[in-house]
């Protein structure tokens, strides 16, 4: 399928509908946008942001076209063991919503690194800082690229063309309505994303003679609506089930204690409630609704391989080499079975996945840069109107920065393996330098910097080396126990030495 061919499938209502969208987020953030004049608006939104805004906008970031895309892929090829991995999901929040949000809400914190630096020193709080700028840059880049894949054949669009509308879209209202424009953005695409998911599973299944019904009788025959796993196993088997229950209730809960707890993309949102409640509430509301939206779209894919077993493709799937056929499957079925005008519904809900990713990342990376690096350093100590926009500026440039690493992406030879690896391989440094805060409180920064040091050394090793023998949910479970292990270790040996000294 070229894109010409796909293209030609869009009629102008779709387009329309296309279009009216990105007019309303373009012009959110020019709404939120007035009388900002303060680096506490741009990324804290004054603190004044409704807890449910926020756990919209949580499930938004997460919940990427990735998850549009790749989960109904997913349930498409093999079954629903993905929603084992949703256990450690839940678990994690509801963890970090009383250990962790307290120490949020202590004083005014913009970035979980400023904990860091409390306990262990600017040096600490400067790497950790700097682990997330690269991780976050090079992930955030990676998940553009791969949106850009199907969608540059829905769009009829060139791959640096659907590159450049995802980027610069999203940029437009990060950098004129700062934090509050994110969330907002963020919960109403989080309901485009929903209601496009719940559309198609009806659509799909009102096809068939048997509606849902049928799909849950053939589905259950055939073992795609198998679940669950006790089978322990580190790697990820090429046969059987792909998931078992203790990647999600071990594994899942160390990727998203680490992702949810210290990485600025998500912890940001949570810096943006009232009060120390709010954020707690903000957590539970995410954890109650992500295993509900992961199902969702699980049994889109489902749905599409009852279709599929009864009706014939109209469109080849395209051969691409980090792609995979299945993750067509869906883009697919809207070009050539949705009618016209919910065509662009679901484009939509594609679309609103992935520019809420984006934007999430720009403001992300322009707060860790502009509050963690520059302020604490700046000499001058300039007021805050300067910082206010050198924060824009600051957003601007980690644009370009994503759309130069989204292009380069597509030299990778499996992108959605290099998504999963970029997030694990500094997560689990991150994750065990603040299990020590919460451990020890205070210290010297070098057994911290030795440990974050050994954690990604030792992640860098497994992607290269051993990658094929442990899957992705074990990443930052690895990584975490390095960290703490050594840090520890390297700590006994300073306190040794001090006493010999002594």
């Amino acid at each position: 399928m070229d894109s010409s061919e796909a293209g030609s499938w869009l009629q102008t209502a779709d387009w329309v509908i296309i279009f009216l969208y990105l007019s309303v987020v373009i012009g959110l953030g020019f709404h939120f946008g007035k009388g900002q004049n303060s680096t506490k608006d741009y990324f804290l939104g004054n603190r004044n942001i409704p807890w449910w805004g926020v756990s919209f906008s949580i499930l938004a970031t997460e919940t990427s076209a990735l998850t549009f895309l790749g989960i109904p892929a997913v349930a498409y090829a093999g079954d629903l063991s993905f929603i084992q991995i949703i256990i450690g999901y839940v678990i994690a929040r509801l963890i970090l919503a009383v250990v962790m949000v307290p120490l949020y809400f202590k004083k005014e914190v913009y970035s979980p690194y400023q904990l860091f630096s409390d306990a262990f020193g600017i040096s600490v709080r400067r790497l950790a800082g700097g682990f997330f700028l690269i991780s976050g840059t090079l992930a955030a880049g990676v998940r553009v690229y791969i949106t850009c894949i199907p969608i540059q054949l829905m769009l009829d669009l060139s791959i640096l063309s659907s590159i450049y509308l995802f980027v610069i879209l999203s940029l437009v209202y990060t950098y004129i309505g700062g934090i509050k424009a994110v969330i907002w953005t963020d919960a109403m695409q989080f309901f485009i994303l929903i209601f496009g998911g719940a559309f198609a599973l009806y659509f799909i299944n009102g096809q068939m003679d048997e509606g849902l019904s049928g799909m849950i009788r053939e589905g259950g025959r055939a073992g795609k609506l198998d679940w669950l796993s006790l089978d322990f196993s580190l790697t990820m088997p090429e046969n059987g089930m792909p998931y078992n229950v203790w990647m999600g209730i071990i594994g899942a809960t160390f990727h998203v204690a680490s992702s949810h707890g210290v990485d600025q993309l998500i912890v940001q949102r949570v810096l943006t409630c009232r009060t120390e409640n709010d954020g707690r509430k903000a957590l539970w509301l995410s954890a109650a609704l992500i295993l509900p939206v992961m199902l969702l779209f699980l049994l889109v894919g489902t749905s599409l391989w009852y279709f599929y077993g009864q009706h014939p493709l109209k469109i080849p799937l395209p051969e691409t080499e980090n792609f995979t056929k299945n993750d067509y499957i869906f883009p697919i079925f809207i070009l050539t079975e949705m009618p016209s005008g919910f065509k662009g519904v679901l484009i939509v809900g594609i679309l609103s996945a992935a520019m809420s990713s984006v934007s999430s990342a720009l403001s992300a990376l322009a707060s860790v840069s502009v509050m963690d690096f520059f302020k604490p350093f700046d000499r001058k100590q300039r007021g805050e109107l300067f910082y206010f926009k050198l924060s824009r500026w600051t957003t601007l440039f980690w644009g370009g920065v994503l759309v130069l690493v989204a292009y380069l992406s597509r030299e990778l030879e499996f992108v959605l393996n290099a998504a999963f690896k970029l997030a694990g391989l500094t997560s689990g440094a991150m994750l065990g330098a603040m299990l020590l805060v919460l451990i020890y409180r205070k210290g010297s920064a070098a057994p911290v910097l030795m440990g974050m040091s050994a954690s990604f050394l030792c992640m860098i090793g497994i992607s290269i080396g051993a990658s094929d023998q442990i899957a992705w949910p074990w990443f930052t479970m690895i990584g975490t126990v390095v960290c703490v292990l050594v840090s520890s270790f390297c700590r006994k040996l300073q306190s040794s030495q001090s006493e010999l000294d002594a």
